[in-house]
Formats: C-alpha cells, structure tokens, sequence
C-alpha cells in the first residue's frame, strides 16, 4: 500500500500496548500484548512484509477525515464521497473488564483486544477488510484457521482471533471480507484472544460506552483552564497512553524504528522506560492535576532503586516491567520505514552513563513529595544514597542527556542535573526535617554551581556551551531558568538564548521556530546523516521565552508566536514525533511523551506569563 507520512496516523491504546491507525483506515503498527512485545502489524516499517489490518472503502477516491472523540482516545476515520459518507471507529477497550479486570471466564484479563465499529451514515458504501498479521517483527510464520466470521491466527508464541460481522476468506497470509453497509446499518470487528465466541453489536457498543465513560471520567481531573485547554488535555491524553497500567512505568514512544531522518540509520527503540523521560512525565502530570499517575511512577521507581545496577544507583532506561536486559540488536530483513536502515530493537543506551538522570528523577519526587503525597522513609533512604553518589560522582564525564556514542564528555546539561539532584535532595530534606549529611551536600551543590559557571559559559560565544572547552550550543541549557538554576532574566541566560534563535546557518540553532538540539556538524555524536528539529526543544524555547517575559513584553510576544507556530506543526489529531523536518514533516518516533511534556509546560508557564483575559 505504500508508506504514509508518519502524522498521518493516530493513536489508540488500553495502558498495555497501543497501535497507529492510518487515515486510510489501516492499522500499521500494534506490539501484542505489550508495548515492547513483538510487532505483529508492523507494515510502517516494512510495507511489503510487516503485516497490516486494514477496514476502508473498497470505492476509489473516497476523501478521509480523522478526528477523536471529544476528551477520549476513541479515534474516528471519516470517509466521504459523491453518493455516501461512512465511519470507522477504533479504539481498545477500558474501564469495562474487556483486558482489564476478570471478565469471570477465565480469560487473561491483561490480554488487550481491539475493537473496530464500521457504520454507515449515508449512502451505501462497500467496504473491504484485510487483515494479514506477521508475527514477531515479520520473523516468524503463522497458520490461519478460518471458520464464518471468525479467524485464529495461529503464531509460535500466542495466537490471536478475528471475530465478527462478516464472512472472511483466506487471503495471502491472512484474511479479507467484502460487506456493503446501508445506511444506519454497522459492522464491528474484535482482535483479541482466541475464545470461539461470537461478536455482535451488543457487545461493541458496551464496550465503546464503558471506554468513552472511562477516558472522560479520567480526563475530566485536568486542572488546566487556560488558553489551551483543548491542546492541553490532549497532550494529557497521549501521555495516559503511554502508562503501562499494570507497572506505572511509561515508555518513552509506542514504536520504534521511525527514522529521524529520511534514508539514515537514527532509528531507535522507545518502547521502554527512561528514568529521564518519565520523570518529566509525572511533573507534566502533577503540574495538570494528575497525581494518581505520579504516584504509580514513584512507586515504580522505589522498586528499581531497591535493586543493584553494578556501580550506578538507577538505570538509564528499563523494561516496562523493570527488567535491565534491552539488548540492542538490528532487524536486517526489514526495510525501514521508507527505506531507513537499520530498524532497532532494544536501545544500548541502558548501559551508558547519564549522570543528567539523577536530577530529573529527584526533581519529580521532590513534586510529588509536596504537592501528592508525602515520601516514606524507606525512600527516603535511597535517595540519600543517590545524593550521595551525586556528591561523589558529579565531576566525571559521561554520555549526557543526548546519549551520545562519541565518548563522554563534562556536558553543562549533566552538571546542571546533578546540581538540581542535591539541590531537591536538600529542599526534601528540610521539608520533612529528614536526615541527611547537609554540610555535605550543600558544597557539592555549590561547587557544581560554580564549576558550570566557570567552565560551561563560552565568554566568546556569550552562551552557555554543550561540554567544557567547546563552544557549540545546546538546547538543554532552556532547562536552567525552569529548574531554578538561574534567573529567566539573567544576562548569561538571555545571551544563551540569543545565541540560540540565530539560524543555524549562522551558527544557532533555529530554523523558523523550529530549534534543533545541537548542530552535529558542529559537535559530532558518533552517528551518521542528520536529524530534524527536536519539538521538545521547540517547547523549551517557548517556556524560557515565556519566564523571561513577565519582565520583557517583547519576549512574550515572541513567546506566543513561537508557540502558536508549534501548535500548528501538529498532527491533524494534535500529536507530536519526536522531531520535525523542514517540510513540517513529522520525523522519529511517534507519538513522542516527551514532547507532549513540554507542550503542557509551555502552556501553563505562557499562560501564567500572559495574565488573565
């Protein structure tokens, strides 16, 4: 069928796994029955081999719309023609017993299944249905039972069934099925577990009525009432997708192997858990009202601090359910996203050194601790002990928030975290009159305070530089007026973001209100080609414009403009990739969380920057 653009899809999941949905009405990636499972749809990746379920007018040249249900994650593909107008609704059951909860027959109650409700508005339509698997990332062959309006899919680890209104035939490696649907008339379609029971209307439509009463319920916690609400909530919405429901812990990105740049070889595996990225997750989160979320990740992590990591207290990044092993390997047989190569799985950054990490998880547990529920003290006792391992280790190179693989470096972006690693440490600490070493503590942070000031600022460049002893920019330095690290307003930190907004072309970072994360061909990463700009950083910008301009309107106009231009580099359904092209074109994996965790703190800080009315 060909490749679609990567925001061209959208995002339908139950807090267990999630599958992209195209506007041509074909479901192109779904991990089963997790996030980091094997693929078993995965044609976004290998369009000849990768495996697809698509439902979509069998008439040519329908036009297609997609849109979600208002506050949920029910997803609508509209198709329209000269003579008809028909709908696909898609969406993973929740808040019914359906893959959550005993449905009382003994089936595994964490087994997703994925509903599809096709109903005609006007006009006949002929639809067709094709539905061809390919187990495990394509690797593995499967045998196809088909019986009525039923196929089992038979693969080597677990099989899987298609249940539903229309008659299936065996197709290729799959099945397909024609149907005309009459106005008022609907089809609906179930994949789930193999149970040899019929499905009918009845059932989806209690299963979609449990779903859209679910994610209304959960969405309607937002405490944000500004200028963005819509935008806000949406974001909100993504990141609840992205949740493994039975850990707390959240992955970074539902896919992996979605290019950074068009043809090139960054094309990584974010179907796991980032100490960095999920704690930024849960401060987006708690700063929106939503605290349960925050306190599922905490948990989260107290268990993997409880656990031994060689030398290092934590992980850079872990498997959904905690385990270490993410053994990074190549899948040579498929070809990539439009051709990029290699396609990834597992991610050998869990076993590089990112001191930067510390900082972002004690700064959401430090959020956590005073705005949800107070820390207990067995807790208590592993972050001192991280803090500890901060004072002793902060002045040592490593791979840096970027994770690099052109050796370590002292990144300004580590230094900064570690100082916000003790800081938080402290503010804990004295909050709760907790014991600590605070003599201590207080000179490391100073002396880390210090040593950045010393030999992060590039007096030449007037700017805070990527690494001691260079002179390249690095968009991680917007983080420091938002972790307190310096003033909105301070002359070092205005000239770092001037620096920042020259186009890179003259030796900045800004490409329209695009920012990239840093220029490679100024600072090498060990990794070849190039990559778009990085949204998240885009949003960063906006903040640090934002913060600065309670005191400079002009900045907070530039602000709201920057912003503004980011909300229209979205997808049709308001998600983001990690990056985006010169074209606007969505790049990376997608949706990214960490991108939706600016836009929210982006929205709260302008907001707050620009006043009421």
């Amino acid at each position: 069928m060909g490749y679609r653009p990567i925001e061209d899809y959208g995002l339908i999941g139950d807090m267990r796994t999630a599958a992209l949905v195209g506007m041509d009405g074909s479901i192109d990636w779904l991990c089963y029955p997790r996030f980091d499972s094997p693929s078993v749809f995965g044609s976004i990746l290998d369009d000849a081999k990768g495996g697809s379920f698509r439902v979509a007018p069998s008439c040519p040249h329908a036009a297609r719309k997609q849109l979600y249900w208002p506050d949920t994650n029910i997803l609508l593909t509209r198709f329209m023609s000269d003579d008809a107008v028909a709908e696909v609704t898609d969406f993973m059951p929740v808040g019914h017993g359906e893959g959550h909860g005993d449905d009382g027959n003994g089936h595994d109650p964490g087994t997703p299944s994925l509903v599809r409700m096709v109903h005609a508005i006007r006009g006949e339509m002929p639809f067709r249905l094709e539905c061809m698997p390919a187990f495990d990332y394509a690797r593995a062959r499967h045998e196809t039972r088909v019986e009525g309006a039923s196929a089992v899919f038979e693969g080597p680890e677990f099989s899987i069934e298609l249940a539903g209104s229309a008659l299936l035939t065996a197709h290729d490696d799959g099945v397909a099925a024609d149907f005309t649907l009459k106005p008022g008339e609907t089809a609906v379609f179930i994949l789930r577990e193999p149970r040899g029971d019929a499905f009918g209307t009845a059932e989806a439509t209690r299963m979609f009525e449990a779903t859209l009463e679910y994610w209304r319920r959960w969405v309607s916690a937002c405490a944000y009432s500004g200028r963005w609400r819509e935008i806000v909530r949406r974001s909100a919405l993504a990141l609840k997708l992205l949740t493994y429901e039975p850990t707390g812990a959240i992955v970074a990105a539902p896919t992996c192997g979605l290019p950074e740049q068009l043809g090139g070889g960054r094309n990584w595996d974010y179907r796991y858990t980032w100490i960095r990225d999920a704690a930024f997750t849960v401060y987006a989160l708690m700063r929106i009202g939503f605290t349960d979320e925050a306190g599922r990740f905490v948990n989260w992590i107290e268990q993997r601090c409880h656990e031994t990591h060689g030398e290092t207290p934590l992980q850079v990044v872990y498997g959904i359910d905690g385990r270490h092993d993410l053994t990074e390997i190549e899948l040579g047989h498929l070809d990539g996203y439009r051709g990029s190569r290699p396609v990834r799985i597992g991610n050998g950054a869990a076993g590089q050194l990112q001191l930067d990490l510390y900082g972002e998880l004690m700064d959401a547990v430090y959020i956590y601790d005073k705005h949800g529920v107070p820390i207990s003290y067995d807790l208590w006792i592993d972050l001192a002990r991280i803090t500890e391992y901060v004072c002793d280790n902060w002045h040592r190179k490593d791979e840096g928030i970027w994770e690099v693989r052109s050796g370590r470096r002292h990144f300004v972006s580590s230094k900064l975290m570690c100082w916000v690693a003790i800081d938080r440490a402290l503010r804990i600490a004295d909050k709760r009159s907790l014991p600590a070493d605070r003599a201590r503590w207080i000179k490391a942070r100073d002396d880390i305070y210090e040593d950045l000031m010393a030999n992060g600022w590039d007096a030449g460049r007037e700017a805070f530089a990527q690494s001691y002893g260079d002179d390249a920019l690095d968009a991680s330095a917007l983080i420091m007026p938002l972790v307190g690290f310096v003033s909105p307003n301070d002359p070092r930190m205005l000239a770092t973001i001037k620096a920042m907004l020259r186009p890179v072309e003259e030796g900045g970072l800004s490409y329209d209100s695009l920012i990239f994360r840093y220029d490679p061909s100024r600072s090498p990463d060990g990794l070849e080609g190039e990559e778009g700009a990085f949204n998240m950083c885009s949003f960063w910008m906006v903040e640090a414009l934002a913060l600065a301009g309670k005191s400079d309107p002009k900045l907070l106009r530039q602000a709201r403009v920057k912003f503004e231009h980011m909300l229209a580099n979205a997808s049709h359904l308001g998600l983001y990739a990690e990056e985006t092209g010169s074209r606007g074109e969505g790049l990376g994996n997608f949706p990214q969380a960490f991108t939706h965790i600016a836009l929210i703190g982006a929205a709260v800080n302008l907001d707050r920057a620009l006043g009421p009315g």
